[in-house]
Parts: C-alpha cells; sequence; structure tokens
C-alpha cells in the first residue's frame, strides 16, 4: 500500500471532482486540478436566522469558501432554507453545508436547501453506548444492511438535486459496531466510511468527499494515509476528495499548531483537497490561518528532483514507531535518543538571551546548545560515510532540499547503511532575506518538525525559523506537546463551537485554564456538546461537557461521573474532581523573574 508516491518528492494526488453547488453561480469544485478550498463554520443557533446569516456573511468576507451550519433537528434543518435564501438576497453565494449527526430525517430536509450534507457514520444510522459484544458475520452483514435501508434515501435525494455528500468519520463517534470488530483504531475509522461510500456507489452516486478528523494528529494524519491507501487498492475509480482537518484542536498558539502538524504534513504528502483549521475562536480566524498554511506549502516541498527516484520509505507510513536510536550525551546533563524524550537545543544567541530568565525548577529551559553540540552536518543529496552510531547528526544547513525532503532522505540513507545514529531536527535549512512574522515560522515549524516527529524521526529539534529567543523556545516545547513527544503543561482537547453547543466556549475555556494551566501532564476536553465528546476525550483524564441548557456533566476519561451541573458552579466541580483522584496540585507563586517561554 502507498498513500504518495515519493516520500521526498511532493505529487498531489490525482482526485475526481465533487461539484458543490453551481460553480456558475458562486459554486465550488473540490479535487481535480482546483487548488486547495478553504471552510469554516459558523457557531450560532440555527434557528437564529438573523445571526447565522450575519456570522456566514462575515466568513465570506474572509475568504472562507464552503460554510458549514449544523442542523441538529428537522425544525434547524427546515430553517437553512430561511438562512440560505437570505444569504442569497444579500448576493452571498458560498455554498452551505448542513452538518448532520444522529438525525436522518434532519439530513432528508437539509437536502433540499444546501449544496452538501456532512453526514456521520459513526452516528447516522447508529446510537453509541459503548457496548461490548462480538458480531457473528450475519449479525454484521445484517446491521449492514440495516445501514443502507437509513442511508440509502439520501443518496437518492442528493443525486436528484445535484447534492454532495461529506462522509465525515470522527476518531471518537465510531459506532459499536465498527469499534467492537476494529477497535478504535485508523482502521475502524476508514471501514466506517468505506461502508457509506459502498451504498453510495450501488446507486451510482459519487459526488461525495471523504474525511478523517481526531483531536490527536498523529492518529489524524495515520487516518488519512491509510484511507489514501486503500482507496488507491480498491481502484482508479476510488479517487474520491479528501476533507483535512484536526478536530477539537483548541485555540491560540496550541490550536495553529496542532492543525498544522496533521494538515500541514499531510499537504506536503500531496493529499488534500479542501481543508478547515478548528479553532475555538471567532470563525473568521480559522479562514486566515488556512490560507496562511496553504501559502507555505510551495516552500516546504520540492517537485522535481530525479536523484530522489527510488529513495525507500525510511518510515511505516500507516503505524507510528519511534524510529530506533542508541542513546548518547549532549551534555553532562543530558541524554538523548533511545528512550529518551525528544530534547529541545537552541542556538548560542538564544541561549544567551534566555538563561537568565530561567528559573531552576523550570520545565521549559533549553537542554542543549547548537554550537557545543558533537554533531555531524550531513548533505543527504550526497554519498556520506559514517563510521559510529552514537554520532549525533543533522542535515547540513543549505542542502537543496526542503527540511521535510532532507531529513526523510537522511534518514532512508542512514537506513541504507545500517545506521541508527540519532538525528537532531531543524525547521529551516534556508533562511529568508527577511525575518519571517511569527505566524508564519509558527506554521513552518509546525508542519515540518511535526511532520517528521510523527513519521518517528527525530530525537533533538532547534527551532530557528522563529527569530525571537524566548518565543523559539516557547515553540519548540509547544511543538513536541502538540505531537505527544513531552507533556510540560496542560493539555486542552477543545471543540471549536457551533449551533450545537451549549454554552460559550471560548469563555469557558479561558475560565478553566485560568484554574487548571498548571497541572503538568494533565489532559482536559472542553466539549459543547455530546455529539463527539465520550470518544474524543477517550485519552483526555478529565472532561467538562454540555449536558444540557446551562447544565454541564462531567467525566474521568470517557465515564460521565457528575451530571447536570449548574455552568456557574462547573468549573469549580471539575477543580473538585481533579482533587478527588490525584490529579491536583496548588499553582506555584512565582516572586522571581518571568520564565522566557511560557505553556
Amino acid at each position: 500500500m502507498r498513500s504518495c508516491p515519493s516520500p521526498i518528492v511532493y505529487h498531489r494526488r490525482k482526485t475526481r471532482e465533487v461539484v458543490v453547488g453551481d460553480p456558475g453561480r458562486g459554486g465550488v469544485i473540490i479535487g481535480g486540478d482546483h487548488p486547495v478550498v478553504k471552510q469554516s463554520m459558523i457557531t450560532c443557533d440555527t434557528m437564529d436566522t438573523a445571526e447565522c446569516v450575519k456570522q456566514s456573511l462575515e466568513l465570506a468576507a474572509a475568504g472562507c469558501q464552503i460554510t458549514r451550519i449544523t442542523a441538529p433537528t428537522v425544525k434547524d434543518a427546515a430553517n437553512l432554507k430561511n438562512i440560505v435564501a437570505a444569504l442569497r438576497a444579500r448576493g452571498c453565494l458560498t455554498p452551505i453545508v448542513a452538518d448532520i449527526h444522529f438525525k436522518p430525517d434532519a439530513a432528508l430536509e437539509a437536502a433540499r436547501w444546501v449544496e452538501m450534507v456532512r453526514v456521520n457514520p459513526g452516528n447516522y444510522a447508529d446510537k453509541k453506548k459503548f457496548a461490548v459484544r462480538e458480531y457473528t458475520d450475519d449479525q454484521y452483514d445484517a446491521e449492514l444492511a440495516r445501514l443502507e435501508e437509513q442511508f440509502t434515501p439520501l443518496v437518492l435525494l442528493c443525486r436528484q438535486l445535484g447534492r454532495a455528500l461529506r462522509i465525515g468519520t470522527n476518531h471518537g463517534s465510531l459506532s459499536d459496531r465498527i469499534m467492537n470488530r476494529y477497535g478504535d483504531t485508523p482502521l475502524g475509522m476508514v471501514e466506517s466510511a468505506l461502508e457509506f461510500a459502498r451504498i453510495a456507489r450501488r446507486h451510482d452516486y459519487h459526488n461525495f468527499k471523504f474525511s478523517m478528523k481526531s483531536s490527536n494528529p498523529k492518529v489524524m494524519i495515520e487516518c488519512y494515509r491509510l484511507l489514501v491507501a486503500r482507496l488507491e487498492e480498491l481502484g482508479p475509480d476510488w479517487n474520491y476528495p479528501i476533507h483535512l482537518g484536526v478536530t477539537e484542536a483548541g485555540e491560540g498558539e496550541d490550536g495553529r499548531i496542532k492543525s498544522a502538524i496533521g494538515i500541514g504534513s499531510l499537504l506536503c504528502d500531496g493529499l488534500g483537497d479542501t481543508i478547515r483549521v478548528s479553532l475555538t475562536e471567532d470563525s473568521p480566524h480559522e479562514i486566515a490561518v488556512c490560507t496562511d498554511l496553504l501559502a507555505q506549502i510551495p516552500a516546504l516541498t520540492i517537485s522535481d528532483y530525479p536523484e530522489a527516484a527510488g529513495t525507500p520509505w525510511p518510515f511505516d507510513p500507516f503505524s507510528f514507531e519511534r524510529r530506533k536510536t542508541p542513546e548518547i550525551s549532549l551534555n553532562e546533563q543530558v541524554q538523548c535518543g533511545g528512550e529518551q524524550t525528544v530534547r529541545v537545543v537552541v542556538t548560542r544567541a538564544t541561549w544567551e538571551k534566555v538563561a537568565p530568565k530561567i528559573r531552576p525548577k523550570a520545565d521549559v529551559k533549553p537542554e542543549a546548545v547548537y554550537e557545543d553540540l558533537n554533531i555531524l552536518e550531513i548533505d543527504p543529496t550526497k554519498d556520506f560515510e559514517i563510521n559510529c552510531e552514537t554520532q549525533l547528526v543533522t542535515v547540513k544547513d543549505g542542502t537543496a532540499l526542503p527540511a521535510i525532503a532532507a531529513f526523510r532522505m537522511l534518514s532512508a540513507k542512514l537506513k541504507r547503511l545500517g545506521r541508527n545514529n540519532p538525528i537532531l531536527l531543524k525547521d529551516c535549512l534556508q533562511f529568508e532575506s527577511a525575518p519571517l512574522e511569527p505566524k508564519i515560522a509558527l506554521l513552518r515549524a509546525a508542519s515540518v518538525i511535526g511532520s517528521l516527529l510523527a513519521d518517528g524521526i527525530g530525537d533533538a529539534i532547534l527551532v530557528r525559523g522563529e527569530t525571537g529567543a524566548g518565543q523559539s523556545l516557547r515553540l519548540a516545547y509547544n511543538i513536541l506537546q502538540a505531537a505527544g513527544c513531552r507533556s510540560f503543561k496542560t493539555d486542552y482537547v477543545a471543540c471549536p463551537s457551533c449551533g450545537r453547543t451549549l454554552f460559550n466556549l471560548q469563555t469557558v475555556t479561558a475560565r478553566i485554564k485560568e484554574r487548571t494551566q498548571h497541572l503538568k501532564g494533565v489532559k482536559i476536553a472542553i466539549m459543547g456538546c455530546i455529539v463527539n465528546g465520550p470518544g474524543e476525550m477517550a485519552d483526555a483524564d478529565f472532561g467538562y461537557v454540555g449536558g444540557a441548557p446551562n447544565k454541564i456533566n462531567l467525566y474521568v476519561g470517557k465515564n460521565p461521573v457528575k451530571f447536570n451541573i449548574p455552568e456557574a458552579e462547573a468549573v469549580d466541580r471539575l477543580v473538585d474532581l481533579i482533587q478527588e483522584h490525584g490529579k491536583w496540585v496548588e499553582p506555584e507563586v512565582v516572586q522571581d523573574a518571568p520564565q522566557a517561554a511560557a505553556g
């Protein structure tokens, strides 16, 4: 199986075209040779027509090419008629997608009014009960027959009306049927989507795309690669377009880093026809990040490099495994490689600026200075020999390849030589004539280093594209946390809000962070509703979930433990729950100079 032709050379995946609306009247074509399409989602109640129109117009003004609106009930779906009519009367022709969970009737109603319908295979015809049971083949086939009976009416209506579909699986909401046969795995996500695709194809309906979203960038990358490889195996007419996104990425720097790792790495592999950056912020901010991220891909890839022909894959693209290396010393205090965590290296210039401001017990601090390391700089485009596996290596600055391709080639050539030397990753090998804007330096560093870490490559990292000393150190640690390599601060999984949300996500997220951001190594999920809640919280320690208007349910892992807590009390009760489970520590009172790099 393969997800793209080469680990070194960029080839955009060839897909069939999916038409969303009338291209002559503001519609969009996804796939084919068309540019990657940017999309987002409004956050208000779908029954509030005026606010839906206002937010949709704001997204269109920001450059959004497809707007998604949730339709939790048939009544909400019916109101899409009024929203779309008001938008068209205002001259806004942006296609609208109805987001459907649990309600096939709502999907059928929505298809009458909007250009695309998104369905989640995990809950379209199944209600998730976290039930454990074994299915015989006959029982499983009976479930598939029931699924086809439920889904076929929507397929036929979309074919009749010229609507598009998005078959969108979520890591957190696979059906019990899939969970019991495949587990909570990338393979389960792929098979769940293919069940729906086979039904569509049996009715000669092909105007659909796939998505495979997870809040964990490494899981998301693995899922999409596996999906594309499976489509390739199924045949050339299975070349459906792909929608990329990291769900519940959060907000601020962390949300952008998670999205850049997941979306950026796959775009650099040539995958992806439309993208959504999910931030717990006002929706137009998502489009700005989409625009900036797409603009970086040409600088991060190379599309013509004949010398790369025959370069083997230095890693398994479908199953994460950290590259095995011997353990070595970076200096007298810090070990690297082997079972050690991925280390953070800085330049001497950065060290001189941040060292005086770092507290003795700080979690975020430089662990080695680049100029002091015993490191071999290699140009992997040329032949080289290396006789010692305990030699730390990196790619030489000025190498005629972008960083992702260069480090993959270095890893491949080391493997060919039978060497497992520890590798120090750099976010850039060439330097711009003018310093990068911080927002661009962040996206590039996260895409490059995050992609390689998701490949299992890298034992230490060096961020230089961000020229601010404290900012570059903070960025390095935040990339490692987002990639699942280190945990130096509280980790938050926060959904981006939509019309289903039962509280103000931005306000509540800020309130929870204010109380809990000092809890190193604790993961907290903040979910506006139950749609993706329990599943996406499976690897979180605690969950804060909207259960009803002004009522909150609290979870430990994916298990609800406290119900219908008044919202005014819910953050205090969350803190109580963390204390009950022995995860609480009192915040440190800092009296000296502020730490140069924060979490």
